[in-house]
């Protein structure tokens, strides 16, 4: 991992978790899925928690990411609206960039799915994700987004990571739920968990992750 992101930290109300600290939280994650780039998918779970926490406008807020395998994933996607992404350099569309997670804050408002790159590129928003896959493994209770992210993880080769408005973070690998981040420890007493045992589960801060073992 590069020191720009070694150097990457969560960040709530002023305080901080540091970024190797919080890296090695999510290798178990990295280690279950079926191919990682920690240095593209580690900044993209860092973005979906703090989206978990923030909201937005005072509000929880969902959304989607898939990360790898873009030319398939925007295969077997639409445009909901004109992509608010499009035209501009890769360069400064790069998952770890400031500026842009702060775009990707403000567009997590809209519907649909954000397209990540195997390079980091985050090279589109607001896609629905037409994959159909009868054969996925997805709880009972879970919604349509939780279908899609799914679905999309099954047909292609990409990770789809879920922020639902409940604040959890669910992440998807080969049509299968393979990981919970609870970001706050007392939404554990509230909901229950929908990773299906065997699973372990770690602590660093108020940060819980759950990863399914394989």
């Amino acid at each position: 991992m590069s020191d720009r992101l070694e150097r990457r930290a969560f960040r709530r109300d002023g305080l901080a978790i540091e970024g190797e600290k919080g890296g090695m939280l999510f290798d178990r994650i990295c280690d279950r899925a079926h191919w990682c780039s920690k240095e593209v998918l580690h900044p993209t779970i860092e973005l979906a928690v703090e989206i978990a926490r923030e909201g937005r406008e005072g509000r929880r807020i969902g959304t989607l990411f898939t990360v790898g395998d873009a030319d398939n994933v925007l295969a077997h996607s639409r445009p909901l609206i004109l992509d608010p992404l499009a035209g501009h350099p890769d360069e400064v569309k790069h998952i770890t960039d400031p500026d842009l997670r702060g775009t990707v804050k403000e567009l997590a408002q809209l519907d649909g799915a954000f397209v990540i790159s195997d390079a980091g590129v985050v090279v589109s928003a607001c896609r629905y994700l037409d994959a159909k896959a009868s054969d996925v493994d997805i709880p009972l209770g879970l919604g349509s987004r939780h279908f899609a992210a799914a679905s999309i993880s099954k047909v292609t080769q990409a990770i789809a990571i879920v922020v639902s408005e409940s604040a959890m973070v669910r992440v998807f690998d080969c049509g299968s739920l393979i990981a919970e981040i609870i970001p706050e420890l007392w939404l554990l007493s509230r909901y229950n968990i929908q990773l299906r045992a065997p699973f372990t589960e770690e602590h660093v801060s108020d940060l819980a992750v759950l990863v399914k073992e394989p």
